[in-house]
């Protein structure tokens, strides 16, 4: 496979995506973004933004623990605009809900204490407004990323938050909005048609497509597969397609440079054990937050894949839980993105966590 020299490195693989994440943006459109942890969903939605000539605001939706929470950070986000233009709308507009002290270190724009539930449901619909305000006044689009924004419904059980903050974006014509969430989450917005979503989903990359991002970065540090043995092949079964993971493991081959610039099966076989020996202590921590349905399960299907984890065949084999509580675990590592759905053959999405726990099981 040839590479496009005019392809930046971490667009390789996904240029039809890329393109069609510009599209959405440039005509105002609202997006879910969907993928594995480590897929590249961030920066994909982030260089698409900077391609429309658009601001980005982030926010990290796993750190809000109620409304209150997500107020705050959603104002922490909007805190990286011109300040005389966030002084100004306080001021003027929003002055009874929150206050802005340019001085401040980290979110600048918080909150008044003491407002009850109803206020701090204003202040969200208040706040919400600001970004098409800001944009109009700098010229400029407006992409508000909300990385794991499912999480929020563990506590806008009735889905309110949700419904307010769609609608009141769907009707700013500067603001477009990215969910970045799971493959799973993909059918939960599929059907939707009162305040539909663009859906681009990411899916692992091919091995001959990894090689050739892989082969550039090592080029740029000077480094390079020995073509003598099967070092590349090692690295491409190791990684399965996963940009995060060979990201990871090509960091780590970097510190186990030779002389001549060569990596043979040795560095990384010795990278991959090196990675997992550092990564154990999260994967330990990861397993033990999991139900012990979840886990069973996903050690069942590193240790045997299967396309048909429901088939009796393979239940009566590994012992699991019948009916509900079997597909309640599939559903449960699908929406944690830790394995694909039934299209990708419920395979483990991330690919050292497999290594990991095969390692550790046999």
């Amino acid at each position: 496979m040839k590479l496009d020299l005019s392809t930046p490195l971490e667009l390789i693989g996904r240029s039809a995506q890329f393109q069609r994440i510009v599209e959405i943006l440039a005509a105002d459109g609202d997006l879910l973004i969907a993928g594995v942890p480590g897929c590249g969903r961030r920066t994909l939605v982030k260089q698409a933004a900077l391609e429309v000539g658009a601001i980005v605001l982030e926010v990290d939706c796993i750190r809000a623990t109620d409304g209150e929470r997500f107020v705050q950070l959603l104002g922490e986000a909007m805190s990286h605009f011109e300040q005389a233009l966030i002084q100004e709308w306080v001021v003027k507009s929003a002055g009874e809900f929150f206050v802005f002290n340019p001085e401040a270190s980290g979110g600048k724009l918080k909150l008044l204490r003491s407002l009850n539930q109803k206020q701090v449901s204003q202040a969200f619909e208040m706040l919400l407004h600001l970004p098409q305000h800001l944009a109009e006044s700098m010229g400029k689009r407006v992409v508000l990323i909300l990385q794991g924004f499912p999480h929020i419904r563990s506590w806008d059980r009735n889905g309110l938050w949700e419904t307010t903050l769609r609608r009141e974006i769907k009707q700013q014509t500067e603001v477009s909005y990215v969910l970045i969430a799971t493959i799973a989450e993909t059918s939960s917005h599929a059907d939707e048609t009162i305040y539909p979503l663009e859906i681009v989903s990411l899916t692992s990359l091919a091995d001959d497509v990894l090689a050739v991002w892989a082969r550039e970065v090592l080029h740029a540090e000077g480094l390079t597969f020995d073509s003598r043995s099967p070092a590349i092949e090692v690295f491409l079964d190791a990684v399965q397609g996963h940009l995060g993971d060979a990201m990871a493991l090509i960091r780590r081959l970097k510190t186990l440079r030779q002389p001549d610039g060569l990596i043979r099966v040795q560095q990384v076989q010795q990278g991959i054990h090196e990675l997992l020996k550092d990564l154990s202590i999260v994967f330990e921590s990861l397993l033990m937050l999991l139900p012990a349905s979840q886990v069973q399960l996903l050690e069942c299907l590193a240790l045997d894949p299967t396309e048909k984890p429901q088939s009796r065949e393979y239940i009566i084999k590994h012992n699991l839980a019948r009916g509900g509580s079997l597909q309640g675990a599939l559903t449960g590592l699908q929406q944690k993105g830790l394995i694909y759905g039934s299209k990708q053959g419920y395979r483990l999405a991330l690919p050292l966590l497999a290594l990991w726990i095969r390692q550790r099981l046999t």
